[in-house]
């Protein structure tokens, strides 16, 4: 059989979370640092906050704010002249 195959493990690494909780497990990464832990989550803490990496929520809501201000005789017009009626 071929020695040095399994990759070294940790019995004591360390997972460290962007909010400072730092978690002791068993891996084959000495270090691990992760964005989000149950401590953070709003799942576990149920505590509701949005996690925004890409700037997605404010195009979510700028078009929601867009399309409830646009009144609905513009949508049926607009609807009309796109499908050729």
């Amino acid at each position: 059989m071929k020695t040095d195959t399994h990759p070294q493990y940790f019995p004591n690494a360390q997972i460290k979370c962007a909010c400072g909780n730092v978690i002791k497990v068993g891996s084959t990464k000495e270090k691990i640092e992760i964005e989000i832990c149950s401590n953070c989550h709003p799942f576990y803490t149920g505590k509701a906050k949005l996690i925004d990496t890409a700037g997605r929520v404010e195009k979510f809501k700028a078009r929601q704010a867009k399309a409830s201000t646009e009144p609905s005789s513009a949508k049926k017009a607009r609807k009309k002249s796109q499908t050729g009626k």
